[in-house]
């Protein structure tokens, strides 16, 4: 009963983290809305923001299949947790430290949104904030190695890498989404450029506190 009701808290996190990064304005909703409005047209909204996810959806995957195709994971599973935790916090003081949003992302095209919400997604850590995470819903380590096939392992992971994958795009989606919609059909560029807000320590610090989490839970 504990464990299931650990598996459930980790799958919250995957939605709350989804709807968190969806909030934030870095991770790419402002761009639709500016889509929208520079085409006049309603489908542009939701074509930039189809594309946002999809970039988005890669990114996550890049970080995590590779993790869901570790069979060290059956014997170095506290490790291995331990470290991603240990990764991500480093990341998050690093952004605390370099508050500089990387330049090659001002030199993506417009048009190519999804290349610029994958580029994005990896340069701020969004999908390495996922992999304490994702760890602890795969926790492989009350598995008997001898009577576990690596394969069947293997599988079932990878499927957990693209279902967390997807309900945390959905999630980032919906809350930018709305965002967006509320902006771009009531609100107007103007309260855009005047309500403008930064969440670069909110950001760094909730990395810090996944990896702490992650540190944590790998004890």
């Amino acid at each position: 009963m504990q464990d299931m009701i650990s598996v459930t808290a980790l799958w919250w996190a995957v939605i709350v983290s989804g709807l968190y990064h969806g909030l934030n304005p870095g991770m790419g909703w402002p761009l639709a809305v500016s889509a929208a409005l520079m085409e006049r047209k309603r489908g542009a909204l939701l074509r930039a923001l189809a594309a946002l996810a999809f970039g988005h959806f890669l990114a996550m995957t890049a970080i995590l299949l590779p993790f869901s195709l570790m069979t060290v994971l059956v014997m170095w599973e506290r490790e291995v947790r331990l470290g991603a935790g240990l990764l991500v916090i480093g990341l998050g003081i690093y952004l605390l430290i370099n508050r500089r949003h990387p330049r090659f992302l001002a030199r993506v095209k417009p048009s190519r949104l999804a290349l610029w919400s994958f580029l994005a997604a990896m340069a701020h850590g969004a999908g390495l904030m996922l992999v304490p995470i994702f760890l602890g819903i795969c926790k492989v380590g009350d598995l008997d190695a001898g009577h576990q096939a690596a394969a069947s392992l293997m599988a079932g992971n990878v499927v957990t890498a693209f279902a967390v994958a997807i309900a945390h795009t959905l999630a980032m989606t919906i809350a930018g989404g709305f965002i967006a919609a509320t902006i771009y059909f009531w609100l107007g560029l103007k309260f855009l450029s005047t309500t403008w807000f930064n969440l670069d320590v909110v950001w760094a610090l909730s990395l810090i506190l996944v990896g702490a989490f992650g540190v944590y839970s790998a004890g």
